[in-house]
């Protein structure tokens, strides 16, 4: 029997970065949008959540059911 491993939490420590949106240094645990940037893109791009309405599924009516299965 093959036993399968646990996947650990890495303790990461903040690196020392540059923002690749605006080139400024930054301290963050990943690489990634400055504090500053993602804050501002939310503010522009972020949306509120909204349900969409999906059409049921109707299948195509050109599909002919199997000779054999419609054999009486």
């Amino acid at each position: 029997m093959r036993r399968r491993g646990t996947i650990g939490v890495v303790d990461s420590e903040p690196l020392d970065i540059t923002c690749p949106r605006c080139g400024h240094p930054a301290t963050a645990r990943f690489y990634g949008p400055c504090d500053d940037c993602r804050q501002e893109l939310r503010a522009t791009l972020g949306g509120d959540q909204r349900d969409v309405e999906v059409a049921a599924y109707e299948p195509k009516m050109n599909v002919v059911p199997n000779a054999v299965a419609t054999k009486d």
